[in-house]
């Protein structure tokens, strides 16, 4: 086939461009120039941008495959790091991952791949496809440690056939052997740690930047309206949260967590850790990966990146998912709920509210 590899500069995407040529496959390796701050392009662990597209190059003259550079700054910074700092001004906890999968590899970087006359796209995502009755579908990766398959929940139903997964059964030390076996020049490459756009790593001043109003102090209050201390932003909290609260970190002899962030007063409710988990919660911009259920649906569901998926049940009245956790759970707005079927995924939204 021809097959088009999103190319990243890192060792994942590597191992596939370099898996797909082994197979026999024509391979067009593209990369996606996301940013260019001057900080990052000697920045060990990004991704995207300055070393990493030299990277991506290196390994594509390796393999003697074609390699094309995508200059899709504006783009990126209007769907990803515009609507991260946002979010956080609205008081929510984004994930920039699944705004960057969801806008721009599974959207903009797939209809490249269609006008190259490509009969794939294949990407490093540790995650799987599986072979179902009512088409293919998306499966969490074998190295669970790895798996991504809670950052792809927004892809779409009708793309999932022209994707490939190709480290979905894979760990990450096989894959690690796969670079060296191959001799990519990128085999010892350390992962990416950080939010790929802030190789400072202080993403609350990049959203002060943008958000002002996300950075200006405010008040801790506790759930009976309390006041505990000063805050220092909202962008610099998120639900849960039990460090860095100052003056705030104790009430009496309890330890404060962050519960909720109110971005119209700007407070931060806090409140002992036995007020954090909650049971219904509300997500929004819903993209199923199956029929839309017109019943409540048993499943599992994840609400943070980390957890292992819980039980739950799904009421989707068509625009919103009302979920209801078998067990108090931590949701963070802006946070994703994905749902689960095993190891399927049957689709998710982001959280808006717990209820």
């Amino acid at each position: 086939m021809k097959v088009v590899v999103a190319m990243s500069g890192g060792v994942d995407s590597s191992v596939v461009a370099a898996l797909m040529a082994e197979a026999g496959h024509e391979v067009i390796g593209i990369t996606l120039q996301l940013y260019d701050h001057g900080a990052a392009v000697g920045k060990k662990g990004a991704c995207c941008a300055g070393q990493d597209i030299h990277d991506a190059r290196r390994v594509a003259d390796t393999l003697g495959i074609a390699h094309y550079v995508l200059d899709m700054e504006a783009r990126f910074r209007a769907a990803v790091i515009q609507d991260f700092a946002d979010s956080y001004a609205r008081g929510e906890t984004p994930i920039p991952c699944v705004r960057c999968n969801q806008r721009l590899k599974f959207a903009d970087l797939l209809d490249v791949a269609r006008d190259l006359g490509a009969e794939a796209l294949a990407t490093g995502h540790y995650a799987r496809l599986i072979d179902a009755k009512d088409g293919p579908a998306l499966a969490v990766a074998e190295d669970r440690a790895r798996d991504q398959s809670y950052f792809l929940f927004a892809t779409r139903r009708e793309d999932l056939g022209f994707l490939r997964f190709p480290l979905g059964d894979m760990t990450k030390d096989a894959v690690r052997a796969n670079a060296a076996r191959l001799a990519l020049p990128v085999a010892a490459k350390p992962d990416s740690q950080d939010i790929c756009f802030v190789p400072s790593g202080s993403y609350a001043d990049l959203v002060a930047k943008l958000r002002p109003e996300a950075a200006r102090e405010g008040e801790f209050v506790t759930e009976d309206g309390r006041v505990l201390g000063t805050h220092r932003g909202l962008a610099r909290y998120t639900v849960g949260q039990a460090k860095g609260l100052g003056a705030a970190s104790r009430d009496g002899d309890e330890r404060m967590h962050v519960l909720r962030l109110e971005a119209g007063t700007r407070r931060i409710v806090v409140g002992p850790r036995a007020s954090l988990g909650q049971q219904a919660l509300t997500a929004g911009e819903v993209n199923w990966l199956i029929a839309p259920p017109q019943a409540p649906l048993a499943c599992t569901a994840k609400l943070r990146a980390r957890e292992t998926p819980s039980p739950a049940e799904v009421r989707w009245d068509g625009r919103i998912a009302h979920v209801t956790m078998e067990k108090p759970a931590t949701a963070a707005p802006g946070q994703a709920a994905v749902f689960y079927d095993g190891a399927r995924v049957l689709g998710g939204g982001f959280i808006r509210a717990a209820a």
